[in-house]
């Protein structure tokens, strides 16, 4: 399979009084897994949904590999679809639930193609299993393979792992990407899971109320949120009153270079935990409050003043900022967002 370029051109599309697009556009080059992401009801699943030809547009245009496919129906568009809901036929088995696709387009050979598609996602050996066997990432697994046999211009994947467990998701999502990069489908995953959209996308799509707030990688995006509510959405931020001048901003006796220019005043800067050091200082007035073990890292807040600071510590170093540590707190010279 070789991917195609997909552009969404100034959709809009209205139900009633909401606005669920505000001339959205969006292009995914061949063979890149783009990933949508963004709180509910923001329009990322109402994009894909038009891009698969199960909505219309109330405005723009969608061309997929050069060809305006705005009107046409969702069966004449070549996308393969993976759902939230496994959407399996229960009555059939794995290989035959792949098969389905093939055999609906009259292709030949579809058994071989479907158990080559069940090998490609492991479940070769699971081929004479019903859904009801399976568990549900091996299920989610079936659904990937049918919507791949078909050879799909575009793959979308709408929050497809959702319904399972954290450890399955994890292992699924690599799975995904695996068999995504290796296949090389154009690729449009939407989430409301930031984890999943900077560990598996090309670029990531941040979207809010109908419009794109950035696109791009995932290392961008998180470091150098283009806007306050990327900054907000995509990790965890402190908020911290600074005061801007001279193209810099001034936090807890920092200063600190800003992600884009800013005409001066009083502000509130988005921090990264990461961004910031907490170290024992007896001579210190800030004192832990809470910490928080989460594996390998850990976080702690940090009573500044009349703030509360959190940062993020390597676990080992939770023994010297138990609560009530006096500690010393630096911030690292990274750009940050204003709100």
């Amino acid at each position: 399979m070789t991917g195609v370029a997909v552009h969404l051109d100034g959709l809009r599309r209205t139900f009633g009084a909401v606005q669920a697009l505000d001339d959205l556009d969006l292009s995914i080059e061949p063979g890149e897994l783009v990933a949508l992401l963004g709180p509910s009801g923001c329009g990322k699943t109402t994009a894909l949904r038009i891009l698969a030809g199960l909505e219309e547009v109330t405005a723009g245009r969608v061309l997929v590999g050069g060809k305006d496919v705005t009107r046409l129906p969702a069966n004449k568009r070549g996308m393969g679809m993976v759902f939230q809901a496994y959407s399996l036929f229960p009555h059939l088995s794995a290989l035959q639930n792949v098969e389905f696709g093939l055999r609906l387009r009259s292709l030949r050979q579809t058994s071989a193609k479907a158990r080559e598609m069940l090998a490609l996602v492991g479940l070769e050996n699971e081929a004479t299993r019903y859904p009801h066997q399976l568990s549900g990432g091996q299920q989610q697994r079936v659904a990937l393979a049918r919507a791949l046999a078909i050879e799909p211009q575009v793959l979308l994947l709408d929050e497809p792992l959702s319904a399972l467990d954290a450890k399955v998701r994890v292992q699924l999502r690599d799975e995904i990407r695996r068999i995504q990069t290796e296949v090389g489908t154009t690729t449009l995953f939407v989430t409301h899971d930031q984890e999943e959209a900077l560990a598996i996308a090309d670029r990531v799509g941040v979207m809010r109320a109908g419009r794109l707030e950035q696109l791009a990688t995932p290392s961008e995006v998180y470091l150098r949120p283009a806007t306050a509510f990327v900054a907000d959405f995509v990790g965890l931020s402190n908020r911290l009153p600074g005061t801007v001048t001279g193209g810099t901003v001034e936090v807890l006796g920092h200063r600190l270079p800003l992600v884009t220019p800013h005409t001066g005043g009083a502000v509130t800067a988005l921090i990264r935990p990461e961004a910031i050091e907490a170290v024992p200082d007896p001579d210190s007035a800030a004192r832990v409050l809470t910490s928080s073990f989460l594996g390998s890292l850990s976080r702690v807040t940090v009573a500044v003043d009349d703030h509360l600071v959190v940062a993020q510590v390597p676990s080992g170093r939770l023994p010297e900022l138990a609560p009530g540590t006096p500690v010393r707190i630096t911030i690292q010279p990274v750009a940050v967002a204003l709100e």
